[in-house]
């Protein structure tokens, strides 16, 4: 038996046993895929193994595998890949094929023995695909439909599946912090960068519908297509608390008392612009999912990081982290309490960080935290900090 076949044998194994819980095959041979996922799911009662291919396009397309076809298909797909890893709650197994078509098998035996085990102890890793999770959202609601997230019966379309979990992250996140805004007669939020305003629509119907607040929402974007589309929407749906209006967020207004300011995926520096308006406006709760992080990348002026900064993919990370972290940094020299988390499962979207910060009771500076914020930029930047708070300010 060769090890791809091997391979195959034991995600059969564990396919049986109820115990994937993920599947990739990854390094394509030829035109394939980029990327195949698979979960172990059941769909009206049968066993199945879920495939989504990641295609060169961008887009993708879904595979289903049950008992009868499930061999012959993985060999296929196997044959087809460099790398494939099994993850199982025993354990993990890895096929690779080196540059020179060497085969290797990691992990296989002392998986194979735990799986053939009499009374593996041991979760099930089974997700259903016809039944729903405990989402704050179920799927029927009119916006999600009108979003094109769900059809008129509630089921959500399958590429939309992520954005539908990351929109029910979001509240979950909300939820988390609502007792901020106990005192409130109404809830005042704005959403910079809006775009198509998923967020918005989303977190005006759970403190409306849900929570039975009184909210004024306003959603900033430059496109005015989109904010035209935007405000269409409202209408139709009659939520008459929100509104829209195309403009540069650097021209928020200011004057009102702001209780939440979110924004998702503003891209680069847009993120900074956004924080930095919240900061200004004193908003009680900001909730940004940040984009792209370029601006950093390729101005960090910091000998001591000569030794990463020298490789642009190992830069790139850096610079990520960097910049969420400088951000979170700037907020608390504001008066914010400030945790930087995962948003959701990374499957979803890479582009996963939630920066939350909460303003803290008798607002002042944090001289402490500002010295520290300033004593960071001259380390990365030396005397070219001032540059990057020109560009990163409102």
């Amino acid at each position: 038996m060769t090890k791809r076949d091997a391979f195959v044998s034991l995600v059969k194994s564990a396919f049986l046993a109820e115990s994937i819980k993920k599947l990739v095959f990854s390094r394509p041979k030829g035109d394939e895929a980029i990327k195949v996922s698979a979960r172990l799911c059941a769909h009206r009662g049968r066993k199945i193994l879920a495939l989504e291919y990641s295609l060169p396009s961008g887009t993708v397309k879904q595979e289903n595998l049950t008992e009868e076809n499930l061999e012959e298909r993985l060999c296929d797909i196997t044959n087809s890949y460099n790398q494939a890893n099994l993850i199982t709650p025993l354990g993990d197994c890895e096929y690779k094929v080196s540059k020179k078509g060497k085969e290797a098998l990691l992990g296989a035996e002392q998986l194979e023995r735990k799986l053939s085990g009499d009374s593996p102890a041991f979760e099930k890793a089974i997700e259903e695909l016809d039944r729903r999770k405990s989402y704050i959202l179920s799927g029927s609601e009119n916006f999600l439909t009108e979003l094109g997230i769900s059809d008129k019966n509630g089921r959500i379309h399958d590429k939309k599946q992520g954005k539908f979990r990351q929109i029910n992250r979001f509240l979950e996140h909300i939820e988390d912090i609502y007792s901020v805004f106990s005192d409130k007669s109404e809830i005042n939020i704005y959403d910079l960068c809006c775009g198509k305003s998923y967020l918005s629509f989303a977190v005006y119907y759970y403190l409306t519908e849900i929570k039975k607040r009184k909210v004024s929402l306003l959603g900033i974007d430059l496109k005015r297509d989109v904010i035209d589309w935007c405000s269409a929407l409202a209408k139709r749906l009659s939520y008459n608390g929100m509104r829209f209006i195309c403009d540069n967020i650097k021209n928020t207004p200011v004057g009102e008392r702001v209780d939440m300011v979110i924004s998702l995926h503003a891209c680069d520096v847009a993120t900074d612009i956004v924080l930095d308006r919240a900061a200004e406006l004193s908003a009680k709760v900001i909730l940004s999912t940040p984009c792209c992080h370029r601006y950093m990348n390729g101005k960090i002026n910091a000998e001591n990081l000569a030794f990463i900064t020298r490789y642009p993919h190992l830069s790139n990370k850096m610079c990520e982290a960097l910049t969420d972290a400088l951000r979170a940094k700037r907020l608390e020299a504001n008066g914010y309490s400030v945790t930087v988390a995962e948003l959701t499962d990374p499957e979803n979207t890479p582009k996963n960080t939630l920066i939350k910060a909460i303003l803290k009771e008798n607002f002042q500076r944090q001289e402490k935290a500002k010295e520290e914020y300033e004593s960071i930029l001259e380390f990365l930047f030396c005397d070219k900090a001032n540059d990057y708070l020109s560009k990163i300010s409102k």
